[in-house]
């Protein structure tokens, strides 16, 4: 232990003697976090949607049916039970639940006129403003067809027969800012975590020091480990820096555990410095590692569902993005931040990431060889 604490103080000593490196560590996170959720916008497709038909009559299967096949929608629930059809929305099979009442088609038969409740998960704050925005075009039309079908002026008046009464869960007022906030904040993680220690060791290659490393003592696995701890402590703190800009400059205050969202960016921080330092070893200059891990950078920040949702993409760019640690983060972050998610509803992808950490750190120390 005592060789690993000496090298420890010799990265810390290195990382704090170059401003540049603090500079970018510090102040570019915080400027990227203020200044990325202002500019970001989406196009969203494949929404799922679930039906609580209370009704089961023609006229509720026929705007079913018109709802499925605008192919904005994806129909995963069809169900008389509210509470089953909540189940969905807060397992995110379900971005929006649709209710028809029990009396759907006498009331527009009968009275001229429904009301339709709209429950949104606005977790998503873009998804859930279009997916309701969808609904009510849709909604429109099928008024128009209902007013063609049943020619009766005195009982259609010329106000909409349908209204929508929506609610969204997770972000009641629809602010994307909500939203896009702790995916950017995963993406600064990464790319702090995953560059600097890319370019770690290749450093050492370049100024002559790697060679007196090689002839010394010191064993490859505390070699990674003290590379892998100085940039593990600042990752910590680029986090805990974004929390703070999250709650000071946008009022976004964590809703589940806070040891919790440590814990997993812990475990997911070993993973992205693991992957950083495997590229290290294998480039000589820094160049060559800087274009690499650019590389892996740029497909997991366009797959990692920060921009694009994962629904919407086909399905081999599903699953290149399942096997992405930044998926999973993004994904981690917005369920604990935003929803109160407890231990149970991330295990699984605390599992996936713990399983990328142990290869990634393992071939890393495999591969580094104590050799010219």
């Amino acid at each position: 232990m005592s060789m690993l604490y000496f090298l420890l103080q010799k990265e810390f000593r290195q990382i704090f003697r170059n401003r540049t490196i603090l500079a970018v560590v510090l102040v570019m996170p915080l400027i990227q976090l203020i200044v990325l959720p202002l500019a970001a916008d989406y196009e969203v497709k494949n929404i799922n949607l679930c039906i609580v038909d209370n009704d089961r009559s023609p006229e509720a299967q026929r705007l079913t049916q018109q709802l499925t096949a605008s192919g904005y929608f994806r129909l995963t629930g069809y169900t008389a039970s509210y509470p089953e059809a909540l189940a969905l929305l807060e397992a995110d099979r379900a971005d929006v639940v649709l209710t028809l009442p029990q009396d759907f088609e006498r009331g527009l038969m009968r009275d001229g006129g429904q009301t339709l409740s709209l429950a949104v998960n606005a977790i998503n704050g873009v998804k859930a403003g279009l997916g309701a925005a969808y609904i009510t075009t849709i909604l429109q039309t099928y008024n128009n067809a209902v007013r063609v079908q049943w020619v009766q002026p005195d009982r259609f008046p010329a106000t909409p027969v349908l209204k929508v009464a929506p609610v969204y869960w997770y972000n009641p007022f629809l602010n994307y800012r909500v939203f896009m906030v702790p995916g950017v904040l995963a993406v600064l993680v990464t790319m702090i975590g995953g560059f600097l220690s890319a370019l770690n060791i290749v450093q050492e290659k370049e100024v002559g020091t790697i060679e007196q490393i090689n002839v010394s003592p010191v064993r490859k696995h505390y070699f990674i480990l003290g590379k892998l701890l100085p940039f593990w402590v600042l990752g910590n703190v680029v986090f805990t820096l974004g929390l703070l800009v999250a709650r000071v400059v946008y009022g976004i205050v964590p809703m589940g555990s806070m040891p919790l969202l440590y814990g997993f960016v812990t475990l997911y921080l070993l993973a992205i410095l693991g992957l950083g330092l495997l590229i290290s070893t294998y480039c000589e200059t820094q160049q060559q590692a800087m274009l690499i891990t650019f590389f892996f950078m740029m497909v997991f920040i366009l797959l990692g569902g920060l921009f694009t949702p994962l629904d919407s993409m086909p399905a081999w760019a599903r699953a290149v993005a399942y096997c992405s640690p930044v998926t999973h983060l993004i994904a981690v972050m917005r369920m604990i931040i935003l929803k109160g998610s407890t231990l149970h509803d991330v295990l699984p992808a605390a599992g996936i990431v713990a399983a990328m950490a142990l290869v990634l750190n393992t071939w890393a120390i495999v591969h580094y060889r104590k050799t010219s």
